[in-house]
């Protein structure tokens, strides 16, 4: 298998994550009706795992970077089967929440590992090509969800969509089983920082709770208002501690790195506009334009076939012209795509919606492409682990917050809303600027010719990757 081996292990090693996030919404209802589960306990099949994942991805990239990723990639894997197992065998809808919680843990262990696995196997420029690959995978697997889920719960039953992990799981283990990795892999003996484990975990925890809750109580409610303002106060307590630390959690490399700092900024804003513009569309096309499933799932294939077909343009944009003009390009697609939904909501026309739904997924391709680029590449292979799990924790916290927003704002026509998060997905124009470029004007003059505005041209040294200045 060669070359090919950790490619393989890191892209489906994250297609299953992505798979199961989406193959699960189409069993919940059927779930529901074989328990006779309430509406708060069905939510908390995806609310549990969503909590459990956010708190513990950081601390498994440390936990790699200490032990061994292909460890941690293994027990990340073979527990996520395991639970999968678990959950198709489940006596009462008590046990698939505590098992979905489990499954988070694991699925905690194992994203990390998989970006970790490829930053450590490949030099930098097979580096671009791959994160691209694994990049375009995830959009497939997210892509088909829906409808390989209706399939198997339609002739298998709602268990069936856990049941399918197992030979994937399997496809994945079995090349993870015999890789080796370059002997920089090897574990480095550091204090992981309990305290800030802990104080970070909460505070992601808390944060992702509080914007799960908001489409059912509103952002005025005083749960609400409690759970943010807690998760405010452990951060702050979280950075004091850190610079108190002589061992602090996040290593300062990355924590005083301008290009990861911007490139996780960066995904966080792109992507709650994008699935809160997901969020809020599809609702409309089906809710207030009548539209079946199926044929909302058409209007909005454009997204998943841009974003595979735009991930491998992205990574040869990155090569050529460097982090920022990608990400500032791939930004501005995903704010006129979302800007064009909101203009095509009101009759939601099909052409109309489509184009905009594919400008949203190349944007949004390039942005993934070249922050994931950045973050990883940036990093010592001795923190790959720990920026690898920043990086996931971006992607997980922004979709809870773009939906909160979408849902958030009551009596708010679709356009507005759509309109509302096309600007807030503008605020990632700034972190954009900040991330490094290389010499030469061609992508900068690209990029003044998209916006039609002014682009002041200046040439790096090769040191300012590193920088970011």
């Amino acid at each position: 298998m060669g070359r090919a081996a950790p490619l393989l292990v890191g892209a489906g090693g994250a297609m299953i994550v992505s798979l199961d996030g989406t193959v699960l919404l189409m069993a919940q209802p059927e779930l529901r009706r074989a328990f006779g589960a309430s509406a708060a306990q069905l939510q908390w099949t995806s609310t549990g795992y969503l909590v459990a994942v956010a708190a513990l991805l950081v601390l498994a990239g440390r936990l790699g970077d200490r032990y061994g990723h292909l460890r941690l990639l293994h027990l990340g894997l073979t527990g996520f089967g395991l639970a999968s197992a678990g959950i198709a065998l489940a006596p009462s809808v008590g046990w698939v929440i505590g098992l979905r919680v489990a499954q988070g843990v694991c699925g905690a262990l194992l994203q990390p590992a998989t970006l970790a696995v490829l930053r450590l196997a490949y030099p930098e420029r097979e580096l671009r090509r791959a994160i691209a690959v694994r990049t375009g995978a995830i959009a497939v697997a997210a892509g088909s969800g829906p409808v390989l889920g209706g399939l198997l719960v339609a002739h298998f039953g709602w268990q069936s969509v856990f049941w399918i992990n197992l030979p994937l799981v399997l496809a994945v283990v079995l090349p993870a089983t015999a890789l080796r990795l370059p002997e920089r892999e090897r574990p480095v003996a550091r204090r992981l920082g309990l305290t800030g484990a802990v104080l970070l975990a909460g505070c992601l925890a808390v944060l992702v709770h509080a914007l799960s809750q908001v489409p059912v109580r509103g952002w005025g409610a005083p749960a609400t208002l409690r759970e943010l303002a807690g998760a405010v106060g452990l951060a702050a307590v979280f950075v004091v501690s850190e610079r108190r630390s002589a061992h602090p959690f996040v290593p300062p490399a990355l924590a005083r790195s301008v290009p990861v700092t911007a490139a996780m900024a960066l995904l966080l804003v792109v992507s709650a506009g994008l699935f809160g513009s997901l969020f809020t569309a599809t609702f409309h096309l089906q809710d207030t334009l009548g539209l079946d499933p199926l044929t909302t799932g058409l209007r909005v294939l454009p997204l998943t076939v841009l974003m595979v077909i735009g991930s491998p343009l992205a990574g040869a944009a990155l090569g050529r012209w460097g982090p920022r003009p990608t990400a500032l390009t791939g930004t501005l697609l995903v704010v006129l795509g979302t800007a064009g939904l909101g203009a095509a909501a009101p009759d939601g026309a099909g052409v109309a919606t489509g184009v905009a739904f594919a400008l949203i997924g190349a944007g949004f391709a390039a942005v993934m492409v070249t922050a994931t680029g950045t973050v990883v590449t940036d990093a010592p292979p001795a923190y790959a682990g720990a920026v690898g799990g920043l990086k996931q924790t971006a992607t997980n916290i922004g979709p809870a917050l773009g939906i909160a927003l979408a849902s958030g704002a009551p009596g708010t026509s679709t356009p507005n809303t759509l309109l509302l998060l096309a600007g807030i997905t503008t605020l990632g124009l700034g972190p954009a600027l900040l991330l490094p470029s290389v010499p030469g004007g061609g992508a900068s003059m690209f990029f003044v010719k998209l916006c039609g505005g002014f682009w002041v041209r200046r040439r790096f040294r090769r040191g300012a990757w590193r920088t970011g200045r």
